[in-house]
């Protein structure tokens, strides 16, 4: 129905710093009853995304370049593992002699390199809360993406979330301007991850399979670069922290599989609520483990986020209530 598929096409999928946006279609609502819940896997791919800070406490003695690259290195050998037992290889050859869909999946790799950076820099350098409003943030970015490149149309209650975001990010660039372009750069990196992402026909892991090719060369030598440093490399002097590293695929690869498997059995906009899980673990995290000061200006601008997070999913849920009557 044509409301459900507006519904589905505004809906974010992720945060993340983390993975790229699935291709499934949204699940007929007649279905439901027959089909797996793709629930569990969701809420388990978000608390993973939201905890994620913790483990890069963890690693924390890593510079946050040095980590990206072996992000990615040992980010690949897994997604092909898990293609293989998915037997997604057809997929990845189809878009790998596909010209256009590798520009699209280059121009996807530097931006998640980039969002991935942004991200892991920021957790190690205590901006939590810059990077829980960052993907508050980016549903709405979003929303606004498609209306400037993909010709969508705004209902009221959308354009009145937009401005209520826009408050937000106005209150921070007057009292908290050294965080904002964090949570700028990751909204803004991950919704134009998504636009690209969202026009080619490559599935999830083979589209993070081919993104992690495309960044294996710089990856490699960035940690060639920290390996012949003075300080040296990070990985392959203790085994704890060599096993924390090459875990950095896992915590990449797994979740996305995850939400793989709920995108199709799930319809977006229902997809679209548990989103917000993982921002507010990232808040939870920043008041509690990482015990941040919650500067005033900061808590408003939060409240003013939540605010427009709330008409942005009533939104979303009453266009889905209209699909299904």
């Amino acid at each position: 129905m044509p409301g459900a598929a507006c519904a589905a096409t505004r809906a974010t999928l992720t945060p993340l710093a983390m993975t790229a946006p699935a291709t499934a279609s949204t699940t007929p609502a007649g279905s439901a009853r027959t089909s797996p819940s793709g629930l569990p896997h969701a809420l388990a791919a978000y608390t993973i995304w939201g905890f994620l800070p913790l483990y890069l406490l963890l690693v924390q003695s890593v510079p946050p370049f040095e980590f990206v690259g072996w992000r990615i290195i040992w980010t690949l050998p897994l997604c092909l593992l898990i293609i293989a037992f998915r037997r997604q290889f057809p997929d990845l050859l189809a878009a790998l002699r596909s010209p256009r869909t590798m520009l699209a999946l280059l121009a996807s790799a530097v931006l998640i390199g980039v969002n991935w950076f942004v991200y892991i820099w920021a957790i190690m350098a205590g901006e939590v809360y810059a990077t829980s409003i960052g993907y508050y943030l980016n549903p709405l970015i979003n929303v606004l993406l498609g209306t400037l490149f993909l010709g969508e149309r705004l209902s009221r209650r959308q354009w009145w979330a937009v401005a209520i975001a826009l408050g937000a990010v106005a209150l921070l660039a007057a009292s908290a301007l050294t965080s904002l372009w964090i949570s700028l750069t990751l909204g803004i990196s991950f919704g134009l991850y998504g636009l690209v992402r969202k026009q080619v026909a490559v599935g999830s892991l083979p589209g993070l399979t081919i993104e992690s090719v495309i960044l294996l060369l710089p990856a490699s030598a960035v940690a060639a670069w920290y390996a012949v440093s003075p300080a040296g490399s990070s990985f392959g002097h203790d085994w704890a922290m060599s096993g924390l590293i090459v875990f950095s695929g896992v915590v990449t690869a797994v979740p996305l599989l995850m939400f793989a498997i709920a995108a199709r059995r799930m319809d977006y906009s229902t997809l679209g609520f548990i989103q917000y899980l993982a921002p507010t673990i990232v808040f939870i995290l920043g008041l509690t483990v990482f015990e941040q000061p919650l500067a005033p200006a900061k808590l408003f601008s939060f409240v003013l986020i939540w605010i427009a997070v709330g008409v942005f999913v009533y939104d979303l849920w009453a266009r889905r209530r209209a699909a299904l009557a």
